[in-house]
């Protein structure tokens, strides 16, 4: 306030100044004029008489001198004259001064003592406030979380333009001039009890929800507390910023879309429903994770060739395996026959014994021998191949892992190490490939060692029934030779 009032003072003074320097710059202007008007008349006067000779020139001369003298002294005394006025004017801007200086002297005695009031005034306000600064500093950051957690509430779907009072309490508590009222604090209180209250409710309202393709429609949303709203089937997302319901663009997986349809059907009957209980934190993230079609998409065309060859591989596997069930079967049922049929294996080797009866057990075993050779390879055909698959799966995931793991070092190589997506692409493509590699090669194992097992067993029944045969005939023959043996001692006695 003092310095407001000496400047105040200055300009006042400085203005005086001016003004009378600028009178006496006119009064200097007014002289200067009529000097060299004279000189002009002077002239005048001479270009309109001229002198004929140097006499009447000097005479002229003269004469403008003692012109120019008169005059001279009448603007002298002209000038004297005024220096009253001049001086009195000078006087009337000093007492001027004086009295702004006087004044400036007082309002900074005023300004003094107003400070010393208004601290004062401070100090006894702050000691009658007391715990209640202290309150309204909590009242002050409990508005402004609230707000922020009322922005991303889904209960703010249902019960719009609750944060306008919040935002409006939260900037008159940031001003000192103002107090909160006991009205504003019950209605905060009342705001937060709401919030608790609705986020232990399941509401269904109407409003517009945007949908996917960017449709607008009027839908019957249900609110499941304060964690997720959905519709018709589907998860649906606040969106504080335009005070919107729009629907999720990409959707979790179909067993927790099967829980927002019984939900949503159920008539006041328990129903498991999968919530988030982060607000939609964690559903946000579920919905950014890939499924399988598109890992598998990040496997590139190595991925693409290692499924294919884990298809031919199921295809082979499961014509051997009915092959071998169909085979297995007619081995058992020619198991409890005793007349040979050529539909199946045993039937076939023991048809051998049938069109052969005279042969001897060694020549008898040689043609059992190759019966069951020539039954092998029906027994363990493309078994090979499949155990070739479970061994090359691998290794072309391991060529994948190679391949993105070169287009990762490219990408450090081109763009360096300061954004991770740049490489995600290669890392990706290294893992998925090895993933897919080792999901075919592994079942590709199991599947091998079981229709081995199988077409293992098959054989070791037409050996069994093979050894069963010979020693049957071997028995036979023995028995005939003790006849023959028995038959001759009788004769020989």
């Amino acid at each position: 306030m003092m310095t407001i009032l000496n400047t105040n003072v200055n300009k006042n003074v400085n203005k005086s100044l001016s003004i009378f320097k600028r009178r006496v710059k006119k009064v200097s202007n007014c002289l200067l004029t009529a000097s060299i008007s004279t000189l002009l008349l002077c002239s005048v006067n001479a270009n309109a008489n001229p002198a004929t000779d140097l006499d009447q020139l000097l005479k002229q001369l003269e004469q403008g001198n003692i012109a120019q003298s008169a005059q001279n002294k009448a603007r002298e005394a002209e000038f004297k004259a005024k220096v009253g006025q001049q001086q009195y004017m000078l006087n009337d801007v000093s007492l001027q001064r004086n009295k702004a200086i006087k004044l400036s002297s007082e309002l900074e005695l005023r300004f003094e003592d107003n400070e010393v009031q208004l601290a004062n005034k401070s100090d006894a306000l702050d000691k009658r406030l007391g715990e209640l600064k202290e309150l309204f500093g909590v009242l002050q950051q409990v508005s402004g979380d609230t707000r922020s957690k009322f922005q991303t509430s889904v209960v703010s779907a249902e019960i719009a333009n609750r944060g306008e009072f919040l935002d409006t309490f939260a900037q008159s508590m940031g001003s000192s001039s103002k107090l909160a009222s006991i009205t504003e604090i019950e209605r905060l209180w009342f705001e937060l009890q709401r919030e608790m209250t609705q986020s232990g409710k399941i509401s269904q309202f109407s409003r517009e929800v945007v949908l996917a393709n960017g449709e607008r429609k009027q839908a019957q949303v249900t609110r499941i507390g304060g964690f997720n709203l959905v519709a018709d089937g589907k998860y649906l997302e606040y969106i504080d910023e335009t005070g919107t319901v729009a629907e999720l663009i990409r959707q979790p997986s179909k067993r927790y879309l099967d829980s927002v349809s019984a939900l949503e059907n159920g008539n006041n009957d328990t129903t498991a429903f999968a919530l988030d209980p982060t607000g939609g934190s964690i559903l946000s993230l579920l919905v950014q994770a890939p499924d399988t079609r598109e890992r598998v998409d990040q496997g590139g065309p190595v991925g693409y060739i290692i499924l294919a060859i884990g298809a031919i591989g199921l295809l082979i596997a499961l014509e051997r395996l009915i092959s071998l069930m169909n085979i297995g079967a007619k081995v058992s049922r020619q198991l409890k026959s005793d007349v040979a049929s050529d539909d199946n294996p045993l039937g076939r080797v023991m048809q051998v014994k049938d069109q052969h009866p005279d042969l001897d057990t060694e020549t008898l075993e040689l043609k059992l021998s190759e019966s069951i050779l020539r039954e092998l390879p029906k027994l363990s055909s493309k078994l090979t191949l499949i155990k070739i698959i479970s061994v090359v799966a691998p290794l072309i995931g391991l060529l994948g892992t190679v391949t993105g793991m070169i287009n990762t070092f490219q990408a450090i190589t081109l763009f360096g190490t300061g954004d991770p997506k740049l490489m995600a692409g290669g890392i990706s493509q290294a893992l998925v490939t090895t993933v897919l590699g080792l999901v075919v090669a592994i079942p590709m194992v199991f599947i091998f060692a079981y229709l081995n097992g199988r077409s293992k067993g098959i054989v070791n029944i037409l050996q069994q029934e093979s050894t069963g045969i010979i020693a049957e005939r071997a028995e036979r023959a023995e028995q005939t030779e003790k006849a023959e043996q028995s038959k001759l001692a009788g004769q020989g006695a």
